[in-house]
């Protein structure tokens, strides 16, 4: 498969700062604050060394948390070449640690844990806690403590159970801090970024949303030159933004095709059709093979399955778009960074397989261009809102590509597709409703292939159950259950029953991402 031309900051366009995650519940928290101080930053794991780092020409290195203990037998360590690359480095809660043991200090078990709020007690702010306050809060979760620092560290803070809560050797521009800056309790951490990412880094500042564009429409229109560009156009807000970024590189020369699958929601297809093709007058061409993809899905249960027969189909109806259109060499894509990261990577572990990342099919002739593929789905939004996309367009709840196959658990039917459908256009329209869709990232129904008794008018039924999830979250690494209000869960509840034949009961997720995920499959 060819490389993705993304023009952004794996291109080399911006100041890039390293994330080396050690397991840490906030290594993505981590990489976004460090954006949200206009800096890039790139999740990389443990085990990369510092030959794979000096290649990547980071400014900064900053270490993230972790579940373990240095001193467990297989604790995760730290290429010790990596600080002596002259690259600026923060140590985060265990990387704070793992700095401390790497360069000669000392790491207790204090038998006394930290977890939650603490107060903090600055005793010298002329670095890296520059103009903070003597007493603060910040946010713990630890067991071992450094009761040590290294030579030549100079201790800046302490709390009650860490005596080194934040250590700093500013000629190395070696620095670490017990407790966890990105994370909002700590009332200045978001001030310790900024002071080592703009004073110890010297990072510019370009990653803005108009920065992201302008490098994207040059690479693009710099790699694709008389070519034709292929879009995978789903009406979503991710292919639909990366639609509009290639075609203000390449515009006419970008052809969107939109395959309706017979697996989207209620009148999702004349929507697209409206959208693009009326709207903004983009060339689109319509593809109906639903018959084509459920005939490929028949009879297949398994998620990991249905994802990869769908990218693989997707890809085919793509490839003979392409054979009549001279130049078509080059295939957009709406994929994002969570994409990635949960395709399972060398930087993590699969959690389960985007049909536009782990789907795609080896053999697949297209370059491929991928101009989110860096973002965060907030990220995305304002890339959006910045090129001029209208707000129920940049605004949409997310949609997977595979459609309502991974929200039919089991067997695909169009029995269960048309049930399906119907409950989720109700549930949306009741969001919609209570004034709550801007509120809550998703809110769908899900339709296990099981079946139970229900009473419908002094009847026995036996019909299925709807699953209602509706989630809050900001870039969909994480999220939790929305608290929706009884009256709107009644009503769901009530119209879906009533107007949904084959549903005879509604039932509601209140689980979190960990330990579950958004989507059921």
């Amino acid at each position: 498969m060819a490389h993705a031309i993304t023009g952004q900051a794996s291109d080399g366009d911006f100041d890039r700062v390293l994330v080396i995650d050690f397991g840490a519940q906030y290594a993505q928290l981590i990489a976004r604050r460090v954006r949200e101080a206009r800096v890039f930053s790139e999740i990389v794991p443990r085990d990369i060394t510092a030959d794979e780092i000096a290649a990547k020409g980071p400014i900064g290195i900053i270490l993230s948390g972790g579940p373990a203990s240095v001193y467990a037998e297989d604790a995760y360590g730290l290429d010790e070449g990596i600080v002596d690359l002259g690259i600026p480095i923060l140590g985060i809660c265990y990387g704070h640690q793992v700095l401390a043991q790497t360069l000669g200090g000392t790491v207790s078990a204090t038998g006394t844990s930290e977890f939650g709020a603490a107060a903090l007690t600055v005793s010298d702010s002329e670095g890296l806690l520059s103009g903070q306050p003597v007493d603060q809060q910040v946010w713990m979760s630890h067991n071992d403590a450094v009761s040590e620092p290294p030579p030549g560290f100079v201790v800046t803070a302490s709390t009650p159970e860490a005596p080194v809560a934040a250590m700093e050797n500013s000629d190395r521009k070696i620095y670490g801090v017990q407790y966890h800056p990105e994370v909002k309790h700590s009332v200045h951490g978001q001030a310790v970024l900024e002071h080592f990412l703009w004073q110890v880094c010297a990072a510019r500042t370009t990653w803005t949303h108009a920065g992201i564009i302008e490098q994207s429409v040059d690479a693009i229109r710099a790699s694709v030159g008389e070519g034709v560009a292929i879009c995978g156009l789903s009406g979503g807000v991710d292919s639909s933004v990366a639609a509009a970024i290639v075609h203000k590189a390449i515009g006419d020369q970008l052809v969107c095709v939109f395959v309706d699958h017979g697996l989207m929601r209620k009148g999702e297809g004349q929507q697209v059709e409206d959208t693009f093709r009326d709207h903004f007058k983009m060339n689109l061409i319509h593809v109906k093979a639903e018959n084509r993809f459920l005939n490929a899905l028949a009879g297949v249960t398994d998620p990991e399955e249905k994802r990869k027969i769908i990218g693989e189909t997707f890809i085919r109806v793509f490839e003979e778009v392409a054979d009549g259109i001279e130049g078509a060499h080059y295939l957009v894509q709406g994929t994002l960074y969570p994409d990635v990261i949960e395709s399972g990577t060398k930087d993590a572990a699969k959690i389960k397989s985007h049909h536009n990342v782990g789907g795609l099919p080896d053999d697949m002739q297209f370059e491929l261009i991928e101009p989110l593929r860096d973002l965060f789905k907030d990220e995305v939004r304002a890339v959006g809102e910045e090129i001029g996309l209208p707000e129920e367009i940049v605004w949409r709840q997310p949609f997977p590509g595979p459609g309502l196959a991974v929200r039919i658990i089991g067997d695909i039917t169009n029995e269960r597709l048309d049930i399906l459908r119907e409950a989720d256009a109700i549930v949306l329209d009741e969001i919609h409703k209570a004034g709550l869709y801007r509120d809550i990232w998703q809110a769908f129904g899900v339709l296990p292939a099981i079946k139970s008794v229900g009473v419908q008018g002094d009847v026995r039924t036996y019909a299925y159950p709807l699953i209602l999830r509706a989630v809050t979250s900001d870039d969909a690494m994480t999220a939790d259950w929305a608290r929706l209000p009884y009256e709107l869960l009644a009503s769901i509840s009530s119209r879906v029953i009533n107007e949904v034949p084959g549903i005879n009961r509604v039932a509601y997720d209140i689980s979190s991402k960990p330990p579950a995920t958004i989507e059921w499959e």
